[in-house]
């Protein structure tokens, strides 16, 4: 009896670390939205690799090792989820509508596009 709520009382501590691990708070949450407008830039091509690294560093200052693997797991979830049942030559518009959707633009991230006439 005594070995079967130890085992009962491990498999319920497992089991709770790993619901822990896949839930998101809040600011992780933001972090990975943010994340995935960063992605979608530099895969159109709008950011520089340091540019590219200097927000992503700038996102994931402040979580531990753990929180990061989160927020980008979810941030490549949430980019994957973009290019699901995308023919190849649609995926630059579909990534241009997410970069300038509010979902880009209420996270601080603005990508503006000028046309001069002569």
């Amino acid at each position: 009896m005594k070995a079967k709520v130890t085992i009962v009382a491990v498999c319920f501590g497992v089991v709770s670390q790993l619901a822990t691990a896949l839930s998101l708070a809040p600011e992780e949450f933001l972090a990975s939205r943010q994340l995935a407008c960063v992605l979608a830039e530099q895969s159109l091509g709008y950011l520089s690799e340091t540019e590219y690294g200097e927000k992503t560093h700038t996102l994931l200052d402040g979580f531990d090792d753990s929180e990061r693997d989160n927020v980008l797991a979810k941030a490549l979830g949430y980019y994957d989820g973009l290019m699901f049942s995308v023919e190849p030559e649609q995926v630059n518009e579909r990534l241009e509508t997410f970069v300038a959707s509010a979902s880009c633009n209420d996270s601080g991230f603005r990508h503006v596009n000028v046309t001069l006439s002569l």
